[in-house]
């Protein structure tokens, strides 16, 4: 059953892929790029970066040479921003310690920075034909509703089960390529989360979960903590001209490494008000004028924390620190709600 159920998949992919530019090749190089632009996101939102990156970014080379702040303006957007400084680490060792080649085993590629188990997959499997499989959300979905499998799959056991599962079918196979692409499409396209289309599936008569009943209860998955609030008052503070604001850069111990933000202050269990605003020691001794630029808090969502932004528009007659000219504010990689703000609001 189990070999039926790959050589049925890999058909199936044949006549189904999407035309995708990183499937025309298996340059890893291209390869990896998607790869780690699609971590967490959809194809529709990391085609055009992946498209962005290739022009700018046409080699490891070229890529390796850039500096952090232009991979992470390119990048701007597409969020978990750790990626792209991890794709920019990685593509320095790749051009100056390994003479611009990638690793061609899973083992060897899991070493370089920013890839893990799955990335190492795809790309031992696509560019060097290595006989490993990879494990997503689709694979999880896929594997556990054909064979009716009950295991939570954000657990320890539940990984190795769906890992060696996985991997016992694509070594049935002489096509480890088309067989990952495959179990990512048909999950992406056929077996997905909501609204499976069943009734059109080649697997229906051997889906364990669909002769059940139990389509719609599986993966099992186990609830995980609460999501975390936070209050974040940005301070757009302009000099007595207009002509620039305050810009510093994130540290490295919390969200959005790197970038570039208003001075923030940030509050606990509510937004700050005027008095807090007006009394906060970097305006002590200062003739400023405040005000609140939004009615209501923004609400920007994270993985696992709830963002509630004020912007508090401030001018002060002293020169304050990290003053850029306004005109190339957009130079600077910024967060998104940041970046909305800039594109909104007339300084």
């Amino acid at each position: 059953m189990t070999n039926h159920f790959s050589q049925q998949l890999i058909a199936w992919y044949l006549d189904h892929k999407r035309d995708l530019p990183w499937r025309k090749t298996k340059n890893p190089y291209p390869i990896w790029l998607s790869e780690i632009i699609l971590q967490q996101t959809r194809i529709s939102q990391g085609l055009p970066y992946f498209v962005r990156f290739t022009e700018v970014f046409p080699t490891v080379r070229h890529l390796a040479d850039a500096s952090e702040q232009q991979v992470l303006k390119l990048w701007q957007g597409l969020g978990y921003y750790s990626r792209a400084r991890n794709l920019h680490h990685t593509a320095k060792v790749v051009a100056n310690e390994l003479n611009g080649k990638f690793p061609e085993t899973f083992v060897e590629l899991k070493k370089l920075k920013g890839i893990g188990d799955y990335t190492a997959a795809a790309i031992a499997s696509i560019c060097f034909d290595e006989k490993v499989a990879v494990i997503d959300g689709n694979v999880f979905r896929l594997l556990s509703r054909y064979f009716g499998l009950k295991t939570p799959i954000n657990t320890t056991l539940g990984k190795n089960e769906f890992s060696k599962l996985a991997n016992e079918l694509i070594m049935q196979t002489h096509f480890p390529a088309d067989f990952n692409q495959g179990m990512m499409e048909f999950g992406s396209l056929q077996c997905k989360p909501q609204q499976p289309d069943c009734n059109n599936c080649f697997f229906q008569s051997n889906c364990i979960a669909f002769q059940t009943g139990n389509v719609d209860k599986l993966p099992v998955k186990l609830k995980m903590k609460v999501t975390r609030k936070r209050y974040f008052n940005y301070l757009v503070i302009l000099s007595k001209d207009r002509q620039k604001v305050c810009l510093e850069k994130r540290s490295d111990k919390d969200i959005w490494k790197h970038l570039y933000q208003f001075p923030l202050i940030e509050t606990i269990d509510k937004p700050a008000t005027l008095a807090q605003i007006n009394s906060h020691e970097l305006f002590e001794n200062q003739n400023i004028s405040i005000r609140l630029v939004n009615d209501e808090p923004w609400q920007h969502q994270l993985t696992h924390q709830k963002l509630h932004l004020n912007f508090w528009l401030v001018q002060t007659d002293l020169a304050a620190e990290n003053q850029i000219i306004i005109s190339d504010i957009h130079n600077y990689p910024v967060p998104v709600p940041i970046e909305k703000f800039i594109n909104t609001f007339e300084f």
